[in-house]
Formats: structure tokens, sequence, C-alpha cells
């Protein structure tokens, strides 16, 4: 299984490559970033960095980690605006690049900016089509794709990525909807989610993917989840019966390490760990080592 790293977005440039440098130099697998303009809040004002931008400079200075979006969102920018935009951080990085994509759904954002937010399904509707064009593109000396949002006309993007394929990671949960577009198009497959909602999200794209004539074993899986890791059962106690925002894994090393084994007995390839809730610079160093060496075993 891989072990992978998510800096808060709001850290200042200097206090992400900290970090990331310390994620590679200590064993962990990749660093992901998450692709927004603002916080989601009523109260934008807090600093928030441009993701791919950000991906770039890191890209370019640490040399080992793979690193990717979670994930950017398809109303952002054109798709093939962003296919070019992955294929070269790819070259920059020597090929560890992972092109993390979903739907958009920050409506704040949106508004502010001037982007069109468009209703689910229409949203849902442009996922599908931009998937296909970043394939195109990254595929096709020269690619056409006539659909009702997106068009290519002879379209060349060179060089072509590293990598072959540059995998593409699907970010949702959606069952209807999203886990087929992810049956359909995604090398690898990202959810918030403990290992119950993960065993059954991954039914269903198991089931989408027979259906599209896809094997299920050829997308990547990957897990994020808040880590609240301690020696103290007060605090423990009190974190399992808080109303967390998220999906988060809460107890002792040795408690977390038998989560870490049933994520991977599930199918899991990829545990993500957001530093949201790690605490300072120190804490989170603190934490980060012993997850990456007593939970991990690196």
């Amino acid at each position: 299984m891989r072990f992978s790293f998510w800096p808060t977005p709001s850290l200042p440039y200097n206090e992400v490559l900290a970090l990331a440098r310390h994620a590679e130099q200590t064993g962990w697998d990749g660093v992901w970033y998450a692709d927004h303009f603002m916080p989601n809040a009523e109260d934008t004002s807090a600093p928030w960095p441009e993701a791919w931008t950000t991906l770039a400079a890191l890209g370019a200075q640490v040399p080992r980690l793979r690193i990717g979006t979670l994930v950017s969102g398809n109303t952002y920018r054109h798709p093939a605006v962003l296919a070019k935009m992955a294929a070269t951080l790819d070259h920059i990085t020597g090929g560890r690049v992972v092109l993390g994509l979903g739907s958009g759904w920050q409506e704040n954002e949106h508004r502010q900016y001037g982007l069109e937010f468009y209703t689910v399904n229409e949203r849902l509707d442009r996922l599908d089509e931009a998937c296909q064009v970043i394939k195109a593109l990254f595929s096709e000396s020269s690619a056409n794709f006539s659909g009702r949002h997106y068009q290519l006309e002879g379209a060349s993007l060179e060089p072509k990525p590293v990598q072959q394929p540059l995998p593409l990671l699907i970010g949702g949960g959606g069952e209807k909807v999203t886990l087929k577009i992810t049956a359909k198009y995604a090398d690898e497959w990202n959810v918030w989610g403990d290992v119950d909602i993960l065993r059954h999200k991954m039914s269903i794209l198991d089931q989408h993917c027979r259906d599209a004539g896809r094997n299920p074993a050829d997308i990547q899986r990957s897990a994020v989840a808040l880590l609240f890791m301690s020696d103290d059962q007060a605090f423990l106690d009190k974190m399992r019966n808080a109303q967390t925002p998220m999906p988060a894994n809460v107890g002792t090393v040795a408690e977390i390490k038998d989560i870490v084994a049933a994520y991977a007995d599930a199918g899991v390839n990829e545990l993500i760990v957001p530093d949201f809730t790690l605490g300072d610079a120190a804490q989170k160093r603190a934490t980060m080592d012993r997850f990456i060496q007593e939970v991990a075993g690196r």
C-alpha cells in the first residue's frame, strides 16, 4: 500500500515545501494538494495559493514523490488546457504526476470568479466529456472530439506525458454517475471514507467496471480520512464521539495499524493522510514520523 500526505491548502508555500521535503525524506510515497481558489466558508479572505502552480514548484524541488490534485474541478479550466498543464508538469517531474479530476462542487468560488456552476447533472455530463478529451489528447497525435460541451479539431498535445498513460484519477463517491464515469475512464479513484464506506463504494465501482467491460483491477483505489492518533485515551474517546465533518480514523498506533490493514484487505491501494487535524508544524512532523514508521512500517 502507498501512503501519501495532504498539506492544508491555506499554508504558505515555504511550509508546504518543508512538509513535502520531510515526507520525501522519511519514506512517504506522495503529496496531494487541493485545487480550490478559496475556503468553502462565508469568510473567504484566508490565503489560498493556486494548486497547479504550487505543484509545479514542488515537483521541481522534491525529487521522488508522486504529486497530484485532489481534485481539480472540471469547471475551472477547459480540459484541453488542463491536459496540457498536467503533461508539462509530468516532464518537469520526470513522470510523477497524477491528474486528479472531479465534477466541481464548491459554489462560492464559481460565484465570486464568474465561473458557470451549472446543475449537478450538467457538471457530471461535462466531466464525462472532459475525461474523453484528456484521454484523446494524451494518446493521439491528432485528436478529434465532438461533444455537447467540448470540441477538438485535429488537436495536438506535444510533448506527450512521460508516463504512458499519465494516470487520470477521478474523485468522488456518487454511485449512479461518478462511479460509472470512473469505471469508463479512470486509472485511479479516490473517495473520503472509512473502511466500511470503501468496501461499499468499491463493490459498486466493480459492478460498473463489469458493465463497461473493464477489469476492476485496472483501477487503483485510494482513500482519505482525517487522522486522530494518540496514546491519550480520553482524547481518543472524545474524538470517537465527535461529529467530525469528514470520515476519520481514530485510535492508538496499534489501532490505526489494524485500520490500515483493513483498508488493504478491502483492496485499497493508497491511504492519504491530511494534516488538517495534526496540530502545529512540530506536531505534524511528529505524527507523520510515527505514522510512517510505526503504522506503515517504513
